[in-house]
């Protein structure tokens, strides 16, 4: 996989089908919603959540969670992220917020 991905303006198309025997938290997930833009856009939410939480964990803290003044959090600073990582993530399946 490449970590530094080149800019580019193709468009990327998926077409995929989901069980829930495959992944029931997900398909229960995305269920709620009819086909469409709705379904969709829930899909996308969370593929950016999950991308969020995945470099988090993979040290990037700093960067994602830099302060005000561009300097990376101090070690108290992520520590109590460290704290917070799994509510964060829990947070990421909740029921959508509604229009």
């Amino acid at each position: 996989m490449n970590e530094h991905p080149v800019e580019t303006t193709e468009v990327i198309r998926l077409l995929f089908e989901l069980e829930r025997a495959d992944n029931p938290r997900l398909y229960d997930d995305l269920i709620r919603f009819n086909k469409g833009t709705k379904r969709v856009n829930r899909l996308r939410t969370l593929a950016q959540e999950g991308l969020l939480v995945q470099q988090l964990q993979k040290g990037l803290a700093g960067h994602v969670l830099g302060n005000q003044n561009g300097r990376a959090p101090d070690a108290g600073e992520m520590v109590q992220f460290e704290q917070n990582r799994s509510s964060l993530l829990n947070q990421v399946f909740e029921a959508p917020i509604t229009e």
